[in-house]
């Protein structure tokens, strides 16, 4: 699983920070593969940072809950995963795993982690939410108790969580949303809290607090909150506000409107990213990390992700088919199970089926992560895209956001003298 070995040059972006040290140890185009030593681990981009929202990365089917263990993880070369500070500080509380060692000991994963800071449930559980200049305030769904999320807490709670990388707060408002002026008051609000997560940051020199640029899809408010966030000379920063129902062209152009503005000698963040199509885009436009639960959801209705797409395996196509999920995978649910099999798990809805797609699952994201890697590397990136393309659209019919997207980034999917419809 390792990637292939490119010298670092010291004519590439390099920073230093008291957590963290990145280096950009091979570019081609805007896309870039990276090294990032963390106090846990030392991770490399383009990477997919798999979701454990309690610190368990689920396999759910009715309600069983069958989690991905640490060692699997492990096994399957990931280098970063995620916890949520809105649900651990809910459940069990940021207190009791701080008594027993931090995040990283209370899961026993000995690689790094990444906290997010809480804002998201601005958007998710906003009917359960207050958002005001002191903080957000939310109506648990556990329980229905009140909780009180200031920038101040959101440190306080990830600070005893220990996880590598620590989200500051931010004022988070869908994609979607027609409120101009709501828009502009979350992207000088997200400022304001910035100073105050900094200054509330307890273990800067074991902790990294990345920034959060807001903006919608407003590209005057993206740049202001990037001038804002650059200027703290943060660690690394995020592209929050994204993947929320905007439309795809929105999408990838706002992808491309920061990373374009944002340090070269700093990690790039691209929030709440997981079909495998947007983080090959976002690749090539210059960014670096991602996350999403859709790798593990999807698994969960039984949904495998392939070289071409997606396998659904409920389809009785699949009952007579005695292939593994992707014969070029391997992972060990297709080194050891076959289509057929699985199709009777996942058709009478049984956990085991669950914890089997999303191990393969997340194995795909991983191995994609490599790929990518290792093309860019080897200097064969825009031929690794349009052969990524092609698999997904073998008809030449790829949608024209992507050709955009792809023209962008200097990888043109068309020949000089042709237009994308």
């Amino acid at each position: 699983m390792s990637d292939v070995t490119c010298s670092i040059s010291t004519d590439l972006p390099h920073s230093t920070s008291p957590a963290l040290d990145f280096k950009v140890v091979a570019s081609q185009g805007r896309a870039r593969s990276s090294v990032v030593r963390l106090p846990h681990f030392t991770a490399l981009t383009p990477m997919f940072m798999p979701v454990g929202t309690q610190g368990t990365v689920k396999g759910m089917s009715k309600g069983t809950v069958k989690g991905m263990t640490s060692q699997q993880l492990e096994e399957l070369d990931c280098h970063v995963i995620l916890g949520n500070t809105y649900h651990l500080e809910s459940r069990p509380g940021s207190d009791l795993v701080a008594e027993l060692g931090g995040l990283h000991d209370f899961i026993s994963w000995p690689r790094a982690m990444l906290t997010d800071s809480g804002g998201f449930q601005m958007v998710s559980l906003l009917h359960l939410a207050e958002i005001t200049e002191a903080g957000v305030e939310f109506q648990s769904p556990v329980d229905g108790a009140r909780l009180l999320l200031t920038p101040e807490q959101s440190m306080g709670i990830q600070n005893r969580l220990g996880a590598d990388i620590m989200m500051a707060l931010d004022d988070v408002v869908s994609s979607v949303s027609t409120s101009a002026e709501r828009f502009e008051e979350a992207t000088h609000r997200t400022t304001r809290w910035i100073d105050r997560c900094i200054a509330a940051h307890t273990r800067p020199a074991e902790q990294n607090l990345f920034g959060i640029i807001q903006g919608g899809l407003d590209e005057r408010l993206r740049a202001i909150s990037i001038e804002d966030l650059v200027a703290r000379q943060l660690p690394g920063y995020a592209i929050g506000g994204l993947a929320g129902g905007e439309d795809k062209d929105s999408f990838w152009r706002m992808v491309s409107f920061c990373t374009a503005r944002l340090p070269a000698d700093k990690p790039r963040y691209v929030m709440g990213i997981g079909y495998p199509m947007d983080v090959v885009i976002c690749s090539a436009l210059g960014a670096d990390m991602y996350d999403s639960v859709y790798p593990t959801r999807t698994a969960r209705f039984g949904v495998a992700l392939v070289p071409d797409g997606v396998l659904k395996l409920k389809t009785a196509a699949c009952a007579n088919d005695f292939r593994p999920i992707d014969d070029t995978c391997s992972c060990m649910t297709c080194q050891r199970y076959t289509r057929a099999f699985l199709q009777g798990l996942v058709a009478r809805d049984l956990p085991f089926a669950a914890h089997l797609v999303t191990y393969h699952n997340i194995a795909y994201m991983q191995r994609l992560g490599r790929d990518m890697r290792a093309a860019i590397a080897e200097q064969r990136f825009p031929a690794f895209v349009r052969g990524f393309v092609h698999q997904h659209h073998p008809e030449g019919d790829a949608p024209a956001w992507i050709c955009r997207a792809l023209d962008a980034a200097g990888i043109p999917l068309t020949k000089p003298h042709e237009t994308a419809a």
